[in-house]
């Protein structure tokens, strides 16, 4: 039996998982029934399993002799959304739905480990299932890692489903595909006085919004025109009423950019143009700089045999074109450590109204192409290891 076919019979249980595990979203650190649904369900394949990363699941399949490693991953998180889609499996959570999709792609690997499961006699070495915790709140990548799951990987897939692609189209090259993703918060002190003597305070605000207006140099000006690149202030908070200069304003924002260098250069420009600012106005500024995940970056050697596999199953027909963006990932993690690529899997469809936007309350998937991802996961694992 074929990989493809393997898939396509498994597409109602598919698409059962998929369902369960919508209708019981849970937020990253939380994904506690979803890790139980998961680990359960790889039992009953007889896949070795362990939990990793807090509520992360660790699966490993051997196939009939030693040999090379490969990684197949999935993230399990959902976002806190209140669901307004009028499904049959809407979800049972309050305020809590898979509006990123990641219920697609657990169900998916799900689908690609039974497939594998019964294939080990098809292939040498060992396949690893990354069953991940906290995607969108971060940190749940660095877990896996630090608990040893990459040790001995030599190559990653993952795959992310994505409204804005048509349905039966996917995305998959080498290079940057998502920015980097950073926080920063800064903190601006002046000195507080009567509104109509403002010369006997430091106005915070005044400092403040010149320092937002400033930042943007960084990206106009010191940032080479050919890299794209994004510094925003998404929070502006203080002041305590109308009359009063203000002693103190904190700002929130962030950072993306498909480059590790800018990315790594990104805390001493901002610190050093804030504090500079600051200072004309006779405040004072400090930077916290939280890193959160790196670029995107696929292989070429991953990319490459991941679009072979995907073509030995569906034909050339299936790859589609989706320029990078400027989300972020904390796949990214993975492949600062070993190969890897991240893949987009169109599951727009405007007639099945599953072409809302990511994080969106009426964001839903096309199910039809979920066997589809369960078998390329299966087949880049085969191919990989049989190379």
């Amino acid at each position: 039996m074929t990989v493809r076919v393997a898939a396509e019979q498994l597409k109602e249980e598919i698409i059962s998982w998929r369902r369960q595990i919508h209708a019981n979203p849970e937020v990253g650190w939380h994904e506690v029934a979803t890790g139980n649904l998961v680990a359960a369900e790889l039992a009953k394949m007889g896949v070795e399993v362990t939990r990793v990363a807090k509520t992360g699941v660790l699966g490993v399949i051997k196939g009939t002799a030693p040999g090379k490693t490969v990684a197949l991953r999935a993230d399990m998180d959902a976002l806190p959304i209140a669901e307004a889609n009028d499904v049959p499996y809407k979800s049972k959570n309050p305020g809590v739905m898979h509006a990123c999709g990641h219920d697609g792609p657990t169900a998916m690997l799900l689908g690609a480990a039974k497939i594998l499961s019964g294939m080990r006699d098809k292939f040498k070495g060992t396949v690893k299932l990354f069953f991940q915790p906290s995607e969108e709140i971060g940190g749940g990548a660095l877990g896996f890692i630090e608990a040893g799951a990459t040790d001995g990987v030599g190559a990653i897939l993952a795959i992310h489903l994505w409204p804005s692609l048509p349905s039966g189209k996917v995305s998959l090259v080498a290079g940057p595909r998502m920015a980097s993703a950073d926080k920063l918060l800064i903190k601006v002190r002046g000195k507080a006085g009567h509104g109509s003597m403002p010369h006997l305070g430091v106005d915070a605000i005044l400092a403040a919004a010149a320092i937002t207006m400033n930042l943007q140099s960084i990206v106009s000006r010191e940032v080479a025109p050919l890299e794209p690149a994004v510094v925003t202030i998404g929070r502006f908070t203080g002041g305590t009423t109308w009359n009063i200069t203000c002693d103190e304003v904190e700002l929130e924002g962030t950072t993306r950019c498909f480059s590790r260098e800018i990315r790594n250069n990104f805390p001493a420009t901002i610190a050093r143009i804030i504090k500079s600012t600051a200072s004309s106005y006779r405040a004072e500024a400090e930077l916290e700089y939280i890193p959160i995940s790196p670029p995107t970056i696929n292989d070429p050697l991953v990319a490459k045999v991941a679009a072979e596999a995907l073509t030995e199953l569906y034909g050339e027909d299936m790859l589609g074109e989706l320029e990078k963006v400027m989300g972020g990932e904390d796949f990214a993690y993975y492949q600062e450590r070993i190969p890897g690529a991240m893949v987009f899997m169109g599951a727009g469809n405007t007639a099945k109204e599953t072409d809302f936007p990511l994080h969106n309350e009426r964001f839903n998937l096309d199910e039809d192409v979920l066997p589809a991802g369960a078998a390329l996961h299966a087949q880049f694992a085969l191919n990989f290891l049989n190379r």
